[in-house]
């Protein structure tokens, strides 16, 4: 690795770190541009950006944790789903393309994002919605699954549902964080096993991914609650039509 490259993986950490702990969107924005500014394999970059979610949301997870922004019963329902279907998913990914994944990933968070922004201040009330256990699993399932296979970290699926579904903004990125862990962790295991992994690049971004999160996580607990879901709203329709923009722009090419 070149010290051009070393620099330019830790600024790409840390400031997809920054997003995936402000607001837990971010890690969209990894696997492409590894795969574009690197040149990457993007099967390879999923392998690495898996491997690094275990580190930022193990960060993300004990920053949130502290301020008790994690609800950790709805956090042990969706890693129940989470975990195995992350394992299936890394298996699939070495098989799959995904490209029609991505495509109503990126619907979903467009969906999800003008939602929010329509809905009224006096409607975002800070209380979380009560689920039955096996919708919350269900839920956890296809977030494990979807990111196993997009390298896209749990945030990605999870917080966008979470919001549509009338979650609070701060809840939804701690139930995130929470389970990046394990998501991550399954995923890597079945990327090792199906797969290559490029160590290398892993530790690298792994300890900016981690770096970035910690500091992302500490400013979402330092603006005005309303102001964070506002600006969420706008990164999941911004995120939404940049993956609608770069699958189209794919399929051109």
């Amino acid at each position: 690795m070149t010290g051009l490259a070393l620099f330019g993986f830790i600024a790409l950490g840390l400031g997809v770190g920054i997003l995936i702990g402000g607001v837990g969107i971010g890690g969209v924005l990894l696997v492409p541009c590894m795969a574009y500014f690197f040149g990457m394999p993007v099967h390879g970059a999923i392998a690495v950006a898996m491997f690094a979610y275990i580190f930022a949301g193990t960060m993300g997870a004990v920053v949130y944790a502290r301020h008790g922004s994690i609800k950790w019963k709805t956090a042990g329902w969706l890693v129940l789903g989470a975990a195995p279907a992350a394992f299936v998913g890394a298996a699939a990914v070495s098989v799959t393309p995904g490209i029609w994944l991505e495509f109503l990933i990126a619907l979903l968070i467009v969906f999800a994002g003008v939602n929010a922004l329509r809905q009224s201040k006096a409607s975002r009330a800070e209380k979380e919605p009560r689920f039955h256990p096996l919708a919350l699993v269900c839920l956890g399932a296809v977030t494990g699954l979807g990111s196993a296979m997009t390298g896209t970290g749990g945030p990605l699926l999870l917080v966008p549902i979470s919001v549509w579904l009338g979650f609070p903004a701060l809840t939804a990125v701690g139930l995130s964080q929470a389970i990046q862990f394990p998501i991550a962790s399954l995923a890597t295991i079945g990327n090792l096993t199906y797969g290559e992994l490029d160590w290398q690049v892993a530790l690298v971004l792994a300890a900016a991914l981690m770096t970035g999160a910690a500091l992302g996580a500490r400013l979402a607990h330092r603006v005005p609650r309303q102001l964070l879901s506002t600006f969420l709203s706008f990164v999941l329709v911004a995120v939404g039509l940049f993956l609608i923009v770069r699958l189209v722009g794919t399929r051109l090419i």
